[in-house]
């Protein structure tokens, strides 16, 4: 079961990092998942870190025997480019734990458009001690990255919601247990309440396919 209580802010920037990458270079997130479940079968070993690498460097040596179309070897060149690039220094546990976010990040890198728009993170660097809302900010936009890849909003489209907090006529909801956003109610702010469910209806969405605004209609 994917975690991530235990990433650090560094370890977020390394995780979207490698999304980004690997969407940009067009690799197959199976591939990514292939080699994730190597690295999950000897992760307990002593030199899993060691072995993962060594196994990247055989599928790029071997890339045309055991692929599958032309473009196998240039995913798994890019996978090892990447893990080269930002995983030497984690632990094997640590590199499940942020190949295992990336690729679910890569599904939403892959629909959000144009992909172009989104920047590499600049060379992760180690978390001070006392930013522990940085962690926390970084751990939530990967939250709703994911929710987001994983449903196809449309505008009109209604759903669940819970009412997290109400100021005058502001409301904040919380979509999917993941994703919250203020809006207006004026004419129904007074009648609901914290902690309650409610219906919405998605009124506008960002360029992403992200919710960008929504109104309750119980």
């Amino acid at each position: 079961m994917l975690t991530s209580e235990s990433l650090t802010e560094a370890q977020w920037q390394i995780t979207h990092a490698i999304a980004l990458t690997l969407v940009k270079d067009n690799t197959d997130v199976n591939e990514l998942g292939k080699a994730i479940a190597y690295l999950r079968a000897y992760v307990n070993q002593p030199d899993a870190g060691a072995k993962f690498f060594k196994y990247l460097k055989t599928l790029v040596n071997n890339g045309r025997q055991i692929g599958h179309s032309g473009r196998t070897t240039d995913y798994y060149r890019s996978i090892e480019r990447a893990c080269n690039q930002y995983l030497h220094q984690q632990n094997a546990h640590t590199i499940l734990q942020i190949l295992g976010w990336a690729a679910r990040l890569m599904r939403y890198y892959k629909d959000a458009s144009p992909i172009e728009d989104f920047t590499l993170p600049s060379t992760p660097l180690p978390t001070r001690r006392g930013e522990p809302q940085a962690e926390r900010s970084s751990e939530r936009q990967a939250e709703i990255a994911v929710a987001t890849g994983t449903h196809d909003f449309t505008i009109g489209q209604i759903l669940e919601a819970t009412v997290t907090a109400i100021k005058g006529n502001k409301v904040t909801y919380e979509i999917l247990g993941t994703i919250k956003l203020t809006e207006k109610e004026p004419k129904k702010a007074q009648f609901l309440s914290e902690g309650q469910t409610v219906k919405v209806e998605i009124l506008d969405l960002k360029e992403d396919g992200s919710i960008k605004k929504v109104k309750c209609t119980y």
